[in-house]
């Protein structure tokens, strides 16, 4: 009789197996994980069953930045290095625990530091991978976005998109923008315009420029670059053009008729440049994280996506609303007079509502 194989080869053995098999198909790529919607992608993307490399911007030494929810947890233990081990009965079949313990064999999470700014570094992230969500953070070294950002978010795009085209194993990436890339025209006060924006439009880029509208400056350009990129190698693309994201975790005031008794801050997030044009241009849009989460799920699961989808839950077009939305990021937002007029909406999100009208955002688990 052959000798029993020991725990250890048959972890070696499954994990190899497992690897092989899934690797191509199921391990994605996360980029940069360690801001909101980065770690809210990894959690999801791992309770639907898939491998992650969670790549997260060099300076960032903890790997604790990318936060892990209790939905997660009960099913993810620290492990050896940047790893964590996943671990189901049901999927391994050799005594796991459910909570990483001795008899965990199957990696699904695996944290990697990134410079964007450093070909090699992004490629090795990538590697094995099939596809990436791809989200921009600004550096530590320069969080604020001035003239200056531009440069820095088209390069990082640019070494993003083709370190992609040199990974063979890369069948889709997942670009993040935002609605700000779409909004900004010298024709949106034009009274006559018939049609919204919606996909097909792009800021103007000398608008922003002379408006010094840096978020939506970068944002377009960095967006152009990746696209131009991908035509040009024949990657398969998507982007996820978002409105401004709210964290419902923070107790954001627009889902909520109490005041938030937290301290705020008094700076605005770059994206609320020019709110006020967009407010009465019918333009100013936010998006809930968790919604934001599932589009970009949705859009990477169904075969039939392309281009670009703008995405938004909440249009912020009346007096009671711009005063909630004030309120998020002011301690002591301006007294103004109650407003009762109610801008019509000039930007449409029908194409991304109609590819999600069927996507089931319950957790599930590839076997």
């Amino acid at each position: 009789m052959p000798p029993t194989p020991s725990m250890a080869t048959l972890k070696n053995d499954y994990h190899h197996h497992q690897t092989n098999k899934l690797s191509n198909k199921f391990k994605v790529c996360v980029m940069d994980a360690s801001g909101s919607l980065g770690s809210s992608l990894v959690n999801t993307l791992l309770q639907r069953g898939y491998f992650v490399h969670a790549a997260i911007q060099s300076h960032f030494q903890d790997i604790e930045d990318i936060v892990l929810d209790e939905d997660t947890l009960h099913m993810v233990a620290v492990g050896e290095a940047d790893y964590r081990w996943w671990c189901d009965d049901n999927v391994c079949g050799l005594g796991g625990n459910g909570g990483g313990g001795k008899g965990c064999i199957g990696w699904c999470l695996k944290i990697l530091h990134a410079d964007l700014l450093d070909y090699h570094s992004i490629l090795d992230t990538l590697s094995g991978c099939s596809a990436l969500f791809y989200s921009f953070e600004p550096p530590l070294e320069h969080p604020v976005y001035d003239e200056h950002m531009t440069e820095i978010e088209v390069r990082a795009a640019h070494n993003v998109l083709e370190a992609c085209a040199q990974t063979p194993t890369m069948e889709k990436v997942i670009f993040t923008s935002s609605a700000t890339a779409v909004v900004w025209t010298d024709t949106r006060n034009d009274s006559s315009l018939s049609c919204d924006a919606d996909e097909k439009s792009w800021s103007d880029i000398s608008f922003c420029k002379k408006f010094k509208l840096w978020h939506a400056m970068s944002k377009t350009l960095a967006e152009k670059t990746a696209w131009a990129l991908a035509m040009d190698r024949g990657m398969s693309m998507v982007s996820i053009n978002g409105g401004l994201l709210l964290d419902n975790s923070s107790n954001n005031l627009l889902n909520t008729s109490t005041t938030n008794n937290k301290q705020k801050t008094s700076n605005l997030p770059p994206y609320l440049k020019g709110a006020a044009e967009m407010y009465e241009n019918g333009v100013l849009v936010a998006v809930d994280l968790k919604f934001l989460v599932d589009a970009h799920v949705c859009v990477f699961e169904e075969m039939a996506s392309y281009g670009r989808y703008v995405c938004f839950n909440h249009v912020i077009n009346c007096h009671k609303d711009a005063v909630k939305i004030a309120a998020m990021f002011i301690s002591s937002p301006p007294q103004s007079l109650e407003d009762p007029r109610e801008y019509p909406q000039r930007i449409s999100n029908k194409k991304l509502n109609k590819l999600m009208v069927n996507f089931d955002g319950r957790f599930k688990l590839h076997s």
